[in-house]
């Protein structure tokens, strides 16, 4: 695997978080979104110790891969499916939408950037612009994520994923996408957290559970920025 361009990382973390504390300051929603093995680095991003208290995520089960393998992606698949599923949430003008798809060409991740965005969210994209850039799409339309995202962060990984080769015959192994994934996503919680310090604001961050006397504020910030939206678990 090929070292990351981390200029261009860095770049687009800064943009993105730029977005997100722009929408945060203007009282708007920051949803994570991913299907399959994404899901995992969303749910990196939502209450975990030091995550921030804000992010909404939406992850349905039928989407992830615990229930059955071939089930979550035929539904993946599906066209359609993202709007009746959004319709489900109160997105509007000041969101923000991040999505993450390794591949971004099945129809549900595609489907879902371009309803956010008719819903006035803007959409921050986590995708491999060289596996995206090499496959076919699966949307209706023929569209990929990134084309349909306002800003794409590319997580730089191989096409296919897998990223070492072994042997002779250079079998390729161990996915990439995830790993690289969460890393991004714990960047751009520390520049969100720093450009709201930096403006004298209330950095709202769960603590470990298994930190002493973190309960209480765990406590306080789930009242305050995850309950006060029905919609949202």
């Amino acid at each position: 695997m090929k070292r990351l361009n981390e200029a261009l990382l860095k770049s687009n973390i800064e943009k993105a978080a730029d977005m997100i504390v722009e929408s945060f300051l203007a009282g708007g929603e920051f949803y994570a979104f991913g299907t399959g093995h994404s899901h995992m680095i969303v749910e990196e991003l939502y209450t975990r110790a030091g995550g921030l208290a804000f992010v909404h995520p939406i992850l349905p089960p039928e989407l992830m891969l615990h229930e059955m393998v071939n089930k979550s992606t035929n539904i993946e698949r599906l066209p359609g499916y993202a709007k009746a599923l959004l319709d489900l949430y109160p997105v509007g003008e000041n969101d923000v939408f991040l999505i993450i798809s390794n591949s971004g060409r099945n129809s549900v991740p595609v489907e879902m950037a371009m309803e956010a965005r008719k819903r006035g969210a803007k959409v921050i994209c986590i995708t491999s612009m060289k596996h995206s850039t090499t496959c076919t799409s699966r949307q209706k339309d023929g569209y990929k994520l990134y084309q349909v995202s306002d800003l794409v962060i590319d997580n730089q990984a191989e096409y296919g994923d897998a990223g070492y080769y072994v042997g002779k015959h250079q079998i390729p192994v161990a996915g990439t996408s995830d790993f690289i994934g969460i890393a991004i996503v714990q960047t751009l919680t520390v520049a969100i957290a720093s450009k709201l310090e930096a403006k004298g604001l209330e950095v709202p961050v769960f603590r470990s559970g298994n930190v002493d006397g973190a309960e209480e504020i765990n406590y306080s910030l789930h009242k305050k920025y995850i309950e006060k939206n029905p919609y949202i678990l």
